[in-house]
């Protein structure tokens, strides 16, 4: 097998991916100035490296400075980031901010830790790109994250909620996108594997055992393994909702439903039996 060949395949992959979600949400308009956020780990490493590639082929100009935020983690090593962008010849900033402490102390031993962290380091971020002027956040979630964050949400806080491709930050402030919104999790450990990325482990949460969203993800990929085709399937749902075979009613006027005498395929089918495809039915069974 050719190495270098499915690489390129690969590269190739990921690049028609982030283009297509790009193109589809809308997320990049010409003179923008991108804020992406570098974590030090594989996702966020790969979104830059792929926006950069694209950056350079787009139809449109924009500009990226990549941004990452020391938390003052103990043992963070604070010149990797710095000599890999440098190396990229890149506009960067790193923000020095001592969230490592404030967590540690408000957060009692053994709980996670990850939404006070998470909080701290939106605030901070938020107020580096107005500073910045940046008019789009690029964060590093991928399809995985996306499809994940829909079952948390469902199991654990009752709301049929995802993670939007794009959406306006919670403080009405800023355009967050996510170009990674298409590509796979093993896709982007692939490549960051192969490109050799200086990863910079999270010690303070990601180690953490038991998380909500890591029980997901092992049922996601229980599903994966048995039933090929269903995160796929899971993934499209999301792009093709029908609120009106829901049941929230703030987002479909049940009350004021009226006949309208025209025949439509989106009406009721109560009395006729749901078809889906063999695959699915061996599924459940």
């Amino acid at each position: 097998m050719d190495t270098k060949y499915e690489f390129n395949k690969l590269t190739k992959r990921l690049r028609s991916a982030v283009g297509k979600a790009i193109h589809d949400y809308t997320m990049l308009e010409a003179n923008d100035k991108v804020m992406v956020c570098l974590s030090g780990g594989k996702d966020s490493y790969t979104l830059l490296d792929i926006l950069i590639g694209l950056q350079k082929i787009a139809p449109i100009p924009f500009e990226l400075i990549a941004v990452n935020l020391d938390q003052g983690q103990p043992g963070f090593p604070k010149e990797v980031l710095p000599n890999y962008l440098n190396n990229l010849k890149i506009k960067y900033k790193i923000i020095e901010e001592d969230t490592y402490s404030t967590v540690k102390r408000v957060i009692a031993e053994g709980k996670t830790t990850c939404g006070l962290c998470s909080r701290l380091r939106r605030g901070i971020l938020y107020r580096v790109a107005k500073e910045l002027g940046a008019t789009k956040i690029a964060l590093g979630h991928h399809r995985d994250d996306i499809l994940e964050t829909l079952f948390l949400n469902m199991f654990y806080a009752g709301k049929l909620k995802g993670m939007p491709p794009k959406l306006v930050s919670d403080d009405g402030n800023n355009i967050i996108i996510r170009p990674l919104a298409y590509c796979t999790e093993k896709d982007i450990i692939q490549y960051a594997l192969t490109k050799q990325f200086p990863i910079i482990p999270c010690n303070l949460c990601g180690t953490q055992p038991n998380l909500q969203r890591q029980v997901i993800k092992e049922m996601l990929e229980g599903w994966s393994n048995r039933f090929p085709g269903r995160i796929e399937s899971m993934f499209r749902s999301m792009q093709n909702v029908i609120p009106s075979h829901l049941m929230d009613n703030k987002h479909y006027s049940f009350s004021t439903l009226k006949t309208t005498g025209i025949a439509t395929e989106s009406g009721d089918i109560a009395f006729d039996k749901e078809i889906f495809p063999t695959q699915l039915i061996n599924d459940v069974l």
